[in-house]
């Protein structure tokens, strides 16, 4: 083995890997992202490995060889990290493909959207006139380091997970060659995932449909059907751990699924940050949108000044309560810009990122991103009309399912704790 590439990574493993995310993702949802995360750059490395006929090598935390195996597959040689710190696991590392009678080796790690088989191959073409080659990242770190020959005491010192990493570890390499690759961003905090969307996005105007579900096997096919027949370029199902069939539905329809813990905000979130649309629709599991959808979504966001869309609301039963409810609704979501999640959500994946995506609690969660997005311009109202089921008003009756409603707005206007009201509205309704 003349050059060698090590991927340096966790196996994904909930409440273990990305941290960072998991408020934004939840624990299972942090996992899947750097599941994904990890299996595209093992694809990259897999291509420049074999430009380069060089060894691809797995050095990994939290998991076994035979989990790691049966992830990436069993063509790689794989051992886990061993070392105190990661300035010391890296040095191993590297130092073990040495010890196999390498001459050029680099190091990289998974959460780099940008980091392609052509970056790598350069990394190691560098290593012919070089001694050091490290990728910088925009936070002040790096996402790759390469070398000739093992340098022990070159992560020493290094204050890691700061922004003096790239800084310190240039001045421990005083007197080496060094080359400085191109500067990419790395996914680490929940303000970055818009970067790992946008590296792996279908292309200009497409639409990806995101559909938090739990327990919604009956009304999941019905949505699903009206999803389909306007021919989307992905419909993403995230389910919260269903045992009712929905998943299985899910898979039948042919649609991706993913799931995560349950919490529509974070389900929403996770479905927002796999999805590859430049265009997202958020839909509940029992609402049907119009035919013709996505022209109108497409029109709507073409608007001067609009930050983001939703349908108009029509209940699919009727009675003289539930029109005055849609037509308070409406009224509600023209006038004050604050249209409600059954009403299919729909704006630019960036927006939805810069707005800083669903926020992480358990009730008002589209409220709240629905006032964020007002001040970054205005939320419109389209004359389509997405159906949804009256069921939740039904229910209770829908005098008091509107007065609980309301009650739970103003709470939370007047600061009471999303997590408190929550608990109210669940004893409210029996839940």
């Amino acid at each position: 083995m003349d050059e060698a590439l090590i991927l340096f990574t966790r196996f994904p493993r909930p409440g273990r890997t990305k941290t960072r995310l998991v408020p934004a993702l939840g624990a299972l949802g942090a996992a899947g992202l750097q599941r994904e995360m990890t299996a595209r750059t093992a694809a990259q490395a897999r291509r420049a490995a074999k430009a380069r006929r060089a060894g691809l090598l797995v050095r990994f935390q939290d998991g076994t060889s035979l989990e790691m195996a049966r992830f990436l597959g069993p063509d790689l040689d794989y051992r886990p990290q061993s070392g105190a710190g990661l300035g010391e696991r890296m040095e191993r590392a590297l130092a073990e493909a040495f010890g196999q009678g390498c001459r050029r080796a680099i190091l990289f790690g998974t959460d780099i959207p940008g980091l392609k088989a052509g970056i790598m191959e350069q990394a190691l073409e560098a290593l012919a006139d070089h001694d050091l080659v490290l990728g910088p990242a925009r936070d002040g770190g790096y996402y790759l380091v390469g070398l000739t020959r093992p340098r022990p005491g070159l992560f020493k010192g290094v204050d890691w997970s700061t922004p003096r990493v790239l800084e310190q570890t240039l001045a421990r390499a005083e007197g080496l060659k060094v080359k400085l690759l191109e500067r990419l961003s790395d996914v680490d905090r929940s303000g970055d995932l818009e970067l790992f969307q946008a590296e792996n996005r279908l292309g200009p105007g497409t639409v990806s449909v995101i559909i938090p579900a739990l327990n919604e096997a009956e009304s999941l096919s019905s949505c699903l059907d009206a999803v389909l027949a306007g021919d989307p370029d992905e419909v993403i199902v995230v389910d919260g751990g269903s045992r009712d069939g929905t998943a299985e539905l899910a898979l039948s329809r042919g649609v991706r699924l993913t799931g995560r813990a349950p919490g529509r905000a974070g389900q929403a979130n996770l479905g927002a940050a796999e999805s590859r649309g430049e265009i997202l629709i958020f839909l509940h599991a029992d609402t049907l949108l119009p035919p013709y959808y996505q022209r109108t979504v497409r029109r709507t966001l073409a608007l001067p000044g609009t930050s983001a869309g939703a349908f108009t609301l029509a209940l699919d039963r009727t009675s003289p309560s539930l029109r005055l409810i849609q037509g308070l609704a409406n009224l509600r979501s023209r006038f004050l810009g604050l249209p409600y999640g059954d009403q299919a959500l729909f704006l630019l994946a960036e927006t939805f990122w810069r707005a800083g995506g669903f926020p992480d609690q358990p009730l008002m969660e589209d409220f709240e991103l629905a006032r964020r997005l007002n001040r970054m311009g205005r939320v419109r109202t389209a004359r389509a009309r997405a159906v949804t089921s009256a069921r939740r008003w039904l229910k209770m009756g829908p005098l008091k399912t509107t007065l609980l409603n309301q009650a739970v707005i103003l709470g939370y206007l007047l600061g009471v704790r999303p997590e408190t009201l929550a608990r109210l509205y669940n004893r409210s309704k029996g839940l």
